[in-house]
């Protein structure tokens, strides 16, 4: 217990620490002024459930998905979107399914190996970062996992170069507060514009759980440490 003590802590006489516990710095981005969801599960509702609602396909409509395009879909779990998109983009288009969970990650490979889908990846993210290639998307879906993201900043920061010029990124999320799994659209809009997107869509959707919202870079991306957050989370 002594040596212990004297490797990690402090010396048995009561001296100071040898070796001083790391301090994380503080990044440069704000902290999100709101609850972050915990992930629960990769899956939101039944995959028959969904299509009945024709949920995907009314998405993918008002999100103007054509031939050819190039998806990502983030926070993909057991690639529900994934998969359609694949469908509606065809074989020229291309799809990225990205999760941050790599058991969920691997499921998803698995899943788009034996449906043999030749035109989607499936990539590892991370919490702050979606890991995208730069000028690559026509759009960037993020369906009922925004208010899982715990540094929304940071992380819409990092996305912003992944966009084709005209691209946008697709929001689907329920209109209540993001613990209780939902995200309030007027916040939804502030983190956004914190980073420099404006919203240029918005529309009910019953048959998603709540609403779409579209957002597109404007003007130049801001310095991280200009950033401010939005007080309105609570």
């Amino acid at each position: 217990m002594c040596l212990l003590a004297f490797l990690l802590t402090a010396s048995c006489d009561g001296s100071k620490p040898l070796i001083k516990p790391k301090v994380e710095e503080p990044g440069p981005f704000p902290q999100a002024d709101r609850p972050v969801a915990t992930i629960i599960s990769d899956r939101w509702s039944n995959e028959e459930a969904r299509d009945r609602l024709n949920e995907a396909g009314e998405v993918m409509r008002k999100a103007r998905i054509d031939k050819g395009m190039t998806v990502a879909d983030i926070g993909a779990g057991e690639g529900y979107y994934t998969i359609r998109l694949a469908q509606k983009v065809g074989k020229d288009g291309r799809v990225l399914a990205q999760d941050i969970v790599p058991e969920v990650r691997d499921a998803l490979a698995e899943r788009v190996s034996r449906q043999r889908l030749e035109n989607v990846s499936v990539k590892l993210g991370t919490p702050a970062d979606p890991k995208l290639p730069e000028n690559s998307f026509d759009r960037v879906f993020m369906v009922h996992m925004y208010h899982e993201i715990a540094q929304p900043y940071e992380f819409l920061w990092r996305l912003r170069p992944a966009l084709k010029p005209g691209g946008l990124v697709v929001v689907v999320d329920a209109n209540r507060s993001t613990q209780n799994h939902g995200t309030p659209p007027l916040l939804l809009r502030c983190e956004f514009a914190a980073v420099g997107y404006t919203q240029v869509g918005w529309e009910e959707m019953p048959s998603a759980g709540g609403y779409l919202a579209t957002f597109q870079p404007s003007g130049s991306r801001p310095e991280p440490a200009a950033i401010r957050a939005c007080a309105m989370g609570r």
